[in-house]
């Protein structure tokens, strides 16, 4: 189910509330739970089964590790159990398939195998459930000895399929005691209603366009068509995640539970580390705590660091897929990461801001071709066509319609991806003198919003979510 859904925002929502807010406290978790639970079979029945099988073995792990903590070899044996479980799990779901692909790609017979459809969410909830079992094997964390709060913390239907990945530590006093109110309830509407417009007036819009671009045959794209085709895209996958990231903090507040924010205007970074550090915060921070910092991080030799930063690179092009243009796309970004230290760091942070923008989003913007392809080989044709190998010159017809009939769209795009437009959508809520006069324009332009975005819904049939595909 889709949060940018009639079903999920007329039926299941609503329903949801009411009975999350007529019960009692002490039932509210159970009232989430189940929420979550029939949330996530709506679409894939058949995988709330591993996702039960996954919420067992991850809390019998953390109370195996917890109770063997006086014995740090027992304790290690436990943990070690534990992460090589939730891996086979992933991995067999998620990488069985290009596993054999490359085998049958280098072995002089072929192996037959079925291929397996991706549980939907299965990258984020069991690198929540890794989190909680190091954390509790690190003594940050007692285990939670009540199976079903661990079940509602593995299973919270508004992070569930997309994140942000939330670590047990920043939750675990909020499945016990957490506060519930009118103003909180209306933030956490107002940041939902945001997100689900990001999602569905500009992602699901501005997608058309990238898909127009990728819709064209070889040979007949011009380096500007190519440019505006991945620009497109880069406003796609922005408002497209972080709508939904969004949406999620939105409903968490609703229901009384606090998340961290996953986007902070990536795209108005001046540097690719800069980037990283606003961009989808809630993987970089689960690579730096469990795979970086592990590693060594940066407190050890030049040479150590730069194979520390490739190895948490590759594993995160690695976790978004199981493509090699995933692989070479963390790659690329580890690369850069490590020029940007040891190379030109310094000479681009003496460039004038906008050169440093311009920098940062053409680097970005060359990284989404190899997300977006489906392999490599398509990608580096891409890229050609962008730097004028195998275009169909410099600009066309093609390139100016595109701009022509959608400069409008990529200028709301370019503002909202910015502070700048949150700004200005305070700066008409909040300009009236008197607080009621505020709050009433300020519910007028949300209703307003969520309005137009259901048009979008019920007239478009455009609504993919980019990020279930990890």
């Amino acid at each position: 189910m889709l949060f940018s859904s009639i079903t999920f925002l007329f039926i299941f929502l609503p329903l949801t509330v009411l009975i999350y807010y007529l019960v009692p406290f002490r039932m509210k978790n159970y009232v989430m739970l189940a929420a979550s639970l029939i949330f996530y079979a709506w679409g894939e029945p058949i995988y709330i089964i591993l996702m039960m099988l996954s919420i067992t073995l991850n809390y019998f792990c953390g109370m195996s590790i917890y109770e063997r903590q006086d014995d740090s070899v027992r304790a290690k044996h436990s943990l070690v159990f534990a992460v090589v479980m939730n891996l086979l799990l992933l991995g067999f779901f998620k990488y069985y398939g290009f596993l054999m692909e490359t085998l049958n790609a280098v072995l002089p017979v072929e192996i037959p195998y079925r291929v397996l459809s991706l549980p939907i969410g299965i990258s984020f909830y069991t690198f929540q459930a890794l989190s909680y079992i190091i954390d509790v094997y690190r003594k940050e964390v007692e285990p939670q000895k009540n199976i079903l709060y661990f079940a509602l913390y593995i299973s919270m239907f508004p992070q569930l399929i997309a994140g942000p990945i939330v670590r047990y530590v920043d939750i675990e006093a909020q499945l016990k005691e957490r506060t519930l109110s009118i103003n909180r309830f209306g933030n956490g509407a107002m940041y939902f209603i945001r997100g689900l417009a990001k999602k569905v007036i500009l992602a699901n819009t501005v997608g058309s366009v990238f898909e127009q671009v990728s819709a064209m045959q070889s040979g007949t794209v011009s380096m500007l068509t190519a440019w505006v085709g991945c620009i497109a895209y880069a406003f796609q996958i922005y408002f497209d995640f972080s709508g939904y990231s969004d949406m999620a903090v939105g409903l968490g507040r609703m229901f009384g539970f606090e998340f961290r924010m996953n986007f902070n205007y990536p795209y108005i970074s001046k540097s690719i580390t800069d980037f990283w550090k606003r961009w989808h915060i809630s993987l970089s921070t689960w690579f730096r705590e469990y795979v970086y910092i592990p590693l060594g991080g940066n407190r050890c030799s030049a040479q150590r660091h730069i194979l520390n930063l490739l190895i948490v690179w590759i594993l995160t092009g690695f976790w978004h897929g199981a493509e090699w243009n995933f692989i070479f796309w963390g790659l690329y970004y580890g690369i850069l990461l490590i020029l940007e230290k040891y190379v030109w760091g310094k000479n681009v942070e003496q460039l004038p801001a906008a050169v440093q923008h311009i920098y940062a989003f053409v680097l970005v913007l060359i990284g989404w071709v190899f997300f977006f392809s489906p392999d490599l080989g398509y990608a580096f044709d891409y890229l050609g066509v962008m730097f004028g190998i195998g275009a169909k010159g410099i600009v066309d017809s093609q390139g100016f319609f595109l701009i022509l009939t959608n400069w409008l769209l990529l200028v709301l795009c370019a503002l909202a991806s910015s502070a700048r437009g949150f700004r200005l959508l305070n700066r008409v809520t909040h300009r009236w003198k008197s607080a009621n006069t505020r709050q009433a324009v300020t519910c007028v332009v949300y209703v307003a919003m969520f309005l137009v975005s259901v048009s979008f819904l019920v007239t478009e049939t455009y609504n993919p979510f980019l990020y279930f595909r990890f």
